[in-house]
């Protein structure tokens, strides 16, 4: 993990970038509760972030598989919303098979499969450059794809950046990748919009916190996917069409991504405590610092 990562500099750096996140209304309350049994009553569907509300890592957060097979049991339908964009679909898939969930291939939505599905096409007919892992195949791209870590040379010939995943990746790569977009601006896409992400022993670096860092000394816009903008909300709830969004709820456990993005594509939204950003803290003065409120502030899924 990086040293210098917490969930106050995460916090800061997530208030610092609000100008390019989606504007939205809150209430003027929360409501208390324990767990996301609580809450069903209120709500027909739904979207659950993974990191910090599924797993924490590579771990099932305790009690999580259970409550929603309990949900299931009510009727209620369930669509994972993730910005593990490291990953394709069916290794996401297996995951979360493997860790005990049993979602089906059209409940999950990766910010990857939102990215990959909108990129837009290289003039120049050069191809993308992606900051991924390095056994990342790319089977899923409609774009020939090729590996930035395994080709350095794309720094200076590709037509486009993609930020798939941000291991392995250091601030020498950040400084590489802003100075060459500095000697010739190219499309920087970002398929995970998240600053950090929880771990089992902490938080780790993501793909976000490096797109903002050279758009704020480039002065560019990078194009971002996945939560909290519209065009992984869309993909969402269009997975869920006649419920009304009323009945429909955001699940997570972060106010500027997930809260924030749920209240802005006009669902309800349920942020859990014990096991992501904000495990171990009390959140009100982070809700009351950013004017961020969820509908619901439960301790765990």
């Amino acid at each position: 993990m990086t040293s210098f990562l917490s969930p106050q500099w995460a916090f800061e750096r997530y208030e610092a970038i609000r100008p390019r996140l989606p504007r939205a209304e809150f209430p003027s309350q929360s409501t208390f509760g324990q767990s996301l049994a609580d809450t069903a009553q209120h709500f027909d569907a739904y979207i659950l972030d993974a990191f910090g509300v599924l797993n924490r890592g590579e771990e099932a957060i305790a009690g999580a598989v259970e409550r929603l097979q309990e949900l299931r049991g009510l009727g209620k339908r369930l669509i994972v919303l993730t910005n593990a964009a490291s990953y394709t679909r069916v290794q996401l898939l297996a995951k979360y098979h493997r860790l005990g969930f049993d979602f089906t291939a059209d409940e999950v939505v990766s910010s990857r499969d939102v990215a990959l599905a909108s990129l837009p096409v290289l003039e120049s007919g050069a191809p993308w450059a992606a900051a991924a892992l390095a056994e990342d195949d790319f089977s899923d791209s409609p774009f020939p794809l090729r590996n930035l870590h395994l080709d350095p040379s794309l720094y200076e010939r590709a037509g486009g950046f993609l930020l798939l995943s941000s291991q392995n990746w250091g601030d020498a790569d950040t400084i590489r990748l802003r100075d060459a977009l500095r000697r010739n601006p190219r499309p920087l896409v970002v398929a995970n919009p998240d600053l950090v992400a929880p771990r089992v022993d902490g938080l780790s670096l993501e793909p976000g916190t490096i797109a903002h860092e050279i758009a704020d000394q480039l002065g560019t816009q990078p194009l971002f996917f996945g939560k909290p903008y519209k065009n992984a909300f869309d993909v969402a709830l269009a997975r869920l069409a006649g419920i009304p969004k009323s009945r429909i709820a955001m699940v997570g456990d972060t106010l500027h991504t997930d809260v924030l993005g749920g209240s802005a594509a006009g669902v309800g939204t349920i942020l859990i405590t014990r096991h992501g950003l904000f495990r171990g803290l009390e959140v009100d003065p982070f809700i009351q610092a950013s004017g961020i409120c969820p509908n619901w502030v439960v301790e765990t899924t």
